[in-house]
C-alpha cells in the first residue's frame, strides 16, 4: 500500500528525500509536553544528530523498505499532521530491549499526532496503514509498547483494537518506571 486517504488526509509511506520533514516531525514530536513518556530519547539528543542520521532513517523506512515502513499523514495543504513507524521483527531474534521475539510481527514506534490534529480518528488511520503493511509481510500481530502514565495513548490504542498483552517491560529511560505491551492480533 503506498497512500490511503481519511477524512482530508492522505497516509502515505515516507521518501527517502522526505528527510528534512522527517527531522522536522520528530524534533516538533519531541518538543511536546507529554514527550519524556513517549519518546526514548529528548529534544537536545535528536537536535544534535547529523543530517545523514535523517536521510539514513528516511532510507531506511521509506517506500522500499522490507523491514521499516515510517508512515505520515499529509494535510490538504502538504503539512504533516502525524506519523507512525512500524518495525517488522523476526521469531528467534530479539527486539531492541533484548526480548526475545516469539512470533513474526510488526512492532509501532515513533507515534506522534500535532496536538491541532488529535482526537478526530487520525491516529488510527495512521495505525491502520501500519497494519496493513505489517499483515502484507505476513506479520502474525502488531504491537507496540505504551508507557504506564500515558492514558490518552493508551485509550487511543484500544480505540484503533489494541488490548493489552500482560507482558509489561521497565522504562528504558527511568526503570523504577514501566510500559505496557499492546497488540492487535487477527484471526489465522
Amino acid at each position: 500500500m503506498s497512500t490511503s486517504t481519511s477524512g482530508d488526509y492522505v497516509i502515505r509511506a515516507i521518501r527517502p528525500d522526505d528527510w528534512p520533514r522527517v527531522k522536522e516531525l520528530r524534533l516538533d514530536a519531541l518538543r511536546d509536553p507529554i514527550a519524556h513518556l513517549a519518546f526514548l530519547e529528548t529534544y537536545e539528543e535528536g537536535a544534535a544528530r547529523a543530517d545523514a542520521f535523517w536521510q539514513d532513517r528516511a532510507t531506511g523506512s521509506g517506500e522500499g523498505s522490507t523491514t521499516a515502513r515510517q508512515f505520515v499523514a499529509e494535510t490538504p495543504d502538504g503539512s504533516w499532521a502525524g506519523s507512525i513507524t512500524v518495525l517488522m521483527e523476526e521469531p528467534g531474534t530479539k527486539d531492541w530491549a533484548g526480548y526475545p521475539v516469539e512470533c513474526r510481527q510488526g512492532h509501532v514506534v515513533g507515534v506522534y499526532v500535532r496536538p491541532e490534529h488529535r482526537g478526530n480518528g487520525l491516529i488510527k488511520a495512521l495505525l491502520d496503514a501500519g497494519v496493513e503493511w505489517a499483515r502484507e509481510r505476513a506479520a502474525e500481530r502488531v504491537r507496540l509498547l505504551v508507557h504506564q502514565d500515558n492514558e490518552r495513548a493508551q485509550g487511543a490504542y484500544r480505540k484503533a483494537g489494541f488490548v493489552p498483552s500482560g507482558v509489561i517491560v521497565p522504562f528504558v529511560r527511568d526503570a523504577s518506571q514501566s510500559e505496557v505491551e499492546f497488540v492487535l492480533r487477527w484471526p489465522s
